[in-house]
């Protein structure tokens, strides 16, 4: 397979082989340069969703609803997962991928829907292009599954599951709240005691070359929401405007959450999933968790009869359970939000 980390530590790489040239293999507009301004992005409290002070509570709510809308994203603060919780799960990913390639090749399942699965770039049966990337997919929920090594993997995954698998639902119950329905009409329409839960770890080893590379490109994710977090080496960058917005996260106690594509279906497109992206440098290796916490697998996502008026807000999108999304995605080329086709446009 070739993993991106081994050909990174070769003492002689100057350049990068072409396969991973991202920037000049196609015309691409949205260029490294192509950044914006420094900007405010979102900040949500998460203790105010239980305040019990009516305004202040209303107050977040709305911020919530208006962080989804206007960007797709926010930094999420006071979220209770331990700070030395978030350490050790970022440490013993980083301690996966430092192991020799043969045995994280015992991960390494072909099928793109293997509940574990080790690889390098996206989908190299299909990318034209590589990216800078290694990355290790686990589902965690409703079932939950764990390499066999390094050791303490399983208990500190399964912990930090569970714990970030409550702040998603608690998100989601003030999301609901602010699209105008019941606190937990999500959580109970997508059932989410059942909820898909998939932790992608991504290593994106320094690069001779970053200005040719790309970690990951422009893509939304899938499911309803997706908790990240990473080490301090930045290098996530969001769209907002149609500009690329870098992502300097002020504390280590930070969760990145973003909008995925199944709340985009459910809220007919209120709340949209919002694109985004991995560069890449040559100094220092990023790691990071994406966390995806999407509804039952088998659970058929439409809009909301209650965010539809037939005339004025017609259903946008079409019907789909989050496996066959999944299974669609990952078995292509990766390519912005193309597979988010809507019915017709909304007005």
């Amino acid at each position: 397979m070739g993993c991106v980390k081994d050909l990174a530590e070769l003492n002689d790489l100057t350049s990068i082989p072409t396969k991973y040239t991202y920037f000049n293999t196609f015309d691409q507009e949205d260029g490294i340069d192509a950044v914006a301004a420094e900007e405010k992005i979102p900040i949500i409290d998460f203790p105010l969703l239980n305040s019990a002070i009516p305004d202040q509570r209303a107050k977040v709510i709305q911020d919530l609803g208006k962080a989804c809308q206007d960007w797709g994203f926010f930094m999420l603060v006071n979220h209770g997962v331990p700070e030395s919780l978030m350490e050790r799960m970022l440490a013993i990913c980083q301690e996966f991928f430092n192991q020799p390639e043969d045995v994280k090749l015992q991960s390494a399942e072909e099928h793109v829907l293997a509940p574990l699965r080790y690889g390098t770039s996206f989908n190299p049966s299909v990318d034209k292009v590589f990216f800078w990337r290694d990355f290790l997919r686990i589902w965690m929920h409703p079932q939950f599954y764990s390499p066999p090594t390094p050791a303490g993997f399983s208990e500190i995954a399964m912990e930090y599951s569970q714990r970030t698998r409550q702040v998603a639902r608690e998100l989601l119950r003030g999301i609901s709240q602010s699209l105008g329905l019941e606190e937990c009409y999500i959580d109970k329409a997508m059932e989410m005691d059942s909820c898909f839960q998939i932790l992608v770890a991504n290593l994106y080893p320094p690069c001779p070359q970053p200005e040719l590379a790309m970690g990951f490109p422009p893509h939304s994710d899938t499911g309803l929401l997706t908790l990240l977090i990473q080490n301090q080496n930045g290098g996530l960058q969001v769209n907002h405007n149609g500009k690329w917005v870098n992502v300097h996260v002020s504390s280590p106690n930070t969760i990145l959450v973003n909008v995925a594509d199944h709340l985009e279906r459910l809220s007919n497109g209120k709340y949209k999933s919002v694109l985004h992206r991995a560069i890449v440098n040559n100094k220092t290796t990023r790691i990071s968790l994406a966390e995806t916490h999407g509804p039952c697998p088998d659970k058929i996502v439409t809009p909301v009869a209650e965010l539809v008026e037939n005339e004025t807000y017609p259903a946008v999108y079409p019907g789909m359970t989050y496996k066959e999304e999944m299974y669609s995605r990952l078995s292509n080329q990766i390519a912005g939000k193309s597979h988010l086709e809507p019915l017709h446009e909304s007005t």
